[in-house]
C-alpha cells in the first residue's frame, strides 16, 4: 500500500524510475512520443468483456519523470556496457576457451540469481530510487578498485571474475527495483508504449556502446601490448557514467510502496509470500518457465557467438576486434528497430501472440547462425535475431506489470530476476564445455531444434491454455489490481 510519504524533494505523491537490466535509454523518449500516445494496452482477440470503469488517476508528472529516469539511465547503461564488452572481448580473445567463457557466465549470473532471492523483498519494502542508487554505487566501487589495482600491473584472470560476481550482485539488488518502479511512474495504458520506446532507447545504445568499445578496446590494446591494462580507461568511464547516473536518480522524487517499519510481518514471511504468490499464478509462472526455456537454450548458446566469429571465420587480432564489433552493432539495429515496431504498429497487438511467435523464431533463428556459410549471413542472422527479442522481451514485462499487485511486483521481478540470471550459467555450463569438444555451429542448431520442443510443449499443456486464457483477461483491465483479481478468477474457473 503507498503509504503517501516520499522523498524530501517533492511534497506530491509522486511516482519512481524505470528499470535492465541488462538497460537504460536517451532521450528519443519525447513528450509528443509519449503524452500523444493513444491506449496501448492491447485487447487480445478473445479477452472476455469487462465492465467499463474508470482507470486510476496519472502519476503526477509521470512524463517528466519518466524522461529524466530513462536519460539518467542510459548515461549509467553506456559505461556498463562498454565494460560488459570489453572484458568479454578480452576473455574471448586472449584465452579462446569455452571453459573461460563458461566460469565468465557463471561469476557474471550466478550471484545475480542469489541475491534476486532477497533483493525483490527489499524492492516492496524500501525506496525503490535508493536501492538503485546504492546498488548502481557498490557496482562503480568496485569497478573502480579493479582499476586501480590493474594500474600496478596485477591482472589475474580471477580478478577479472571477482569484479564480474560484484558487478552481478549489484545488478541482482537493482533489477527488481527497476523493473518495479516503471508502474508507478507510467500510466498503465501507456505501459507497453513506454516499454517499447525504451528498448528501442536502450538499443540505439547499443548500437553505440560495442563500436565505443571496439574503438577504445583496439586503442588500448595496441598501446599496452594487448594486456588486461588495455581495459583500464574503459573502466574509468564506467566510473564517470555511473556517478552521472546516481546524480539525475538523486533529482527525481520516488514513493515507497510499503516502508520496512510498517510491516507487520518480516522478510522471510514476506519473501514465503512471494513464493506462494508465484506458485499459485498460473500466467506468471507460465511465463517463468518460457523465460527459462529461452535463456537455457538460447541465450546461453548465443554468449558462444563471439567465439565462434574468432574460430571459424578468424581474421587476425584487429580484424577479429572489428568483426566482434559487428556482430554487436548487428544485434544492437536488430533490437532497436524491434523496439520501435513493438512500440508503434505492433503496440495494440495481441501481447501473447507476440510473446509466443517470438519464442518460435528464436529457434528458427539459432538453427540459422549455426548453419552460416560465412560472417556476413552470420552477422544478418544475428539482426534479426536483435529483432526478435523486444517481440519476447517487451510484451512479457508489460504482461507481468499489468497482472500482478504493485506492492508483490518487486518479489514477482526478483524472481524473474532469478530464473534467468540461473538458467543461462545453467546453459553454459552444458554449452560451454561442449564447445571445446564439439562445433559451436551444431550447438547452435541443436539449441533451435530443443527450443521448438520446448516452446511447443509449454503452449500446448493445459496449464499453459489456461494461464494465457487469464493473461488475455488481466491485460483488457487496465488496472494491475483489478487484472490481477481477474486473472486470479480466470485461473481457477475450470479447476
Amino acid at each position: 500500500m503507498v503509504t503517501g510519504r516520499e522523498d524530501e524533494t517533492d511534497a506530491t505523491p509522486p511516482p519512481p524510475p524505470h528499470d535492465p537490466a541488462p538497460a537504460a535509454p536517451e532521450s528519443p523518449l519525447t513528450a509528443p512520443a509519449l503524452a500523444g500516445a493513444p491506449d496501448a494496452i492491447a485487447r487480445d482477440t478473445g479477452a472476455v468483456p469487462t465492465v467499463e470503469e474508470p482507470g486510476p488517476p496519472d502519476p503526477p508528472h509521470w512524463l517528466r519523470r519518466t524522461v529524466m529516469f530513462l536519460s539518467g539511465q542510459t548515461v549509467s547503461l553506456f559505461g556498463s556496457m562498454l565494460v560488459q564488452y570489453a572484458v568479454f572481448w578480452y576473455l574471448t580473445i586472449t584465452y579462446q576457451s569455452g571453459l573461460i567463457m563458461m566460469l565468465a557466465a557463471l561469476f557474471g549470473f550466478l550471484p545475480q540469481a542469489v541475491v534476486s532471492i532477497f533483493a525483490g523483498v527489499w524492492a516492496d519494502r524500501h525506496n525503490r530510487k535508493l536501492i538503485i542508487m546504492g546498488a548502481d554505487a557498490a557496482i562503480a566501487a568496485s569497478t573502480l578498485a579493479l582499476a586501480l589495482i590493474m594500474m600496478t600491473g596485477y591482472d589475474a584472470v580471477w580478478l577479472i571474475f571477482l569484479t564480474l560476481a560484484i558487478r552481478s550482485t549489484g545488478q541482482g539488488i537493482q533489477l527488481p527495483a527497476v523493473s518495479a518502479l516503471v508502474p508507478q511512474i507510467v500510466p498503465t495504458r501507456n505501459l507497453i508504449r513506454v516499454n517499447g520506446i525504451n528498448g528501442s532507447i536502450q538499443s540505439a545504445l547499443a548500437l553505440l556502446a560495442p563500436a565505443a568499445a571496439g574503438g577504445l578496446f583496439a586503442w588500448a590494446s595496441a598501446a599496452t601490448g594487448g594486456t588486461a591494462g588495455s581495459l583500464v580507461p574503459i573502466f574509468f568511464i564506467d566510473v564517470v557514467t555511473a556517478v552521472i547516473g546516481i546524480g539525475i536518480l538523486a533529482l527525481i522524487p520516488v514513493p515507497t510502496i510499503r516502508r520496512a517499519a510498517d510491516a507487520h510481518v518480516g522478510y522471510f514471511a514476506d519473501l514465503v509470500d512471494g513464493v506462494r504468490y508465484v506458485a499459485n499464478h498460473a500466467f506468471v509462472r507460465w511465463l517463468l518457465v518460457l523465460f527459462a526455456i529461452i535463456f537455457l537454450l538460447m541465450v546461453a548458446p548465443s554468449n558462444l557467438t563471439p567465439l565462434m566469429i574468432v574460430r571459424s571465420f578468424p581474421a587476425g587480432e584487429t580484424q577479429d576486434v572489428v568483426n566482434l564489433a559487428i556482430l554487436e552493432v548487428a544485434f544492437s539495429v536488430g533490437m532497436m528497430l524491434g523496439g520501435i515496431l513493438v512500440a508503434s504498429f505492433f503496440a495494440k497487438r495481441s501481447r501473447i501472440g507476440l510473446i509466443v511467435v517470438s519464442s518460435l523464431v528464436f529457434g528458427v533463428l539459432s538453427v540459422g547462425l549455426g548453419l552460416s556459410p560465412n560472417v556476413w549471413i552470420f552477422f544478418g542472422f544475428m539482426f534479426l535475431v536483435g529483432l526478435a527479442v523486444p517481440f519476447f522481451s517487451t510484451p512479457s514485462m508489460t504482461l507481468l506489470q499489468e497482472t500482478v499487485e504493485p506492492e508483490r511486483q518487486g518479489r514477482v521481478f526478483g524472481f524473474v530476476g532469478i530464473v534467468m540470471a540461473v538458467a543461462m550459467p545453467i546453459g553454459m555450463l552444458v554449452f560451454g564445455p561442449l564447445a571445446d569438444v564439439v562445433a559451436i555451429e551444431a550447438l547452435l542448431v541443436a539449441a533451435g531444434l530443443l527450443t521448438f520442443v520446448a516452446v511447443g510443449a509449454a503452449i500446448g499443456l493445459p496449464a499453459g491454455r489456461r494461464a494465457l486464457a487469464a493473461a488475455r483477461i488481466a491485460a483488457a483491465s487496465g488496472d494491475p489490481a483489478k487484472g490481477a483479481a481477474a486473472a486470479e478468477a480466470a485461473m481457477h474457473s475450470d479447476q
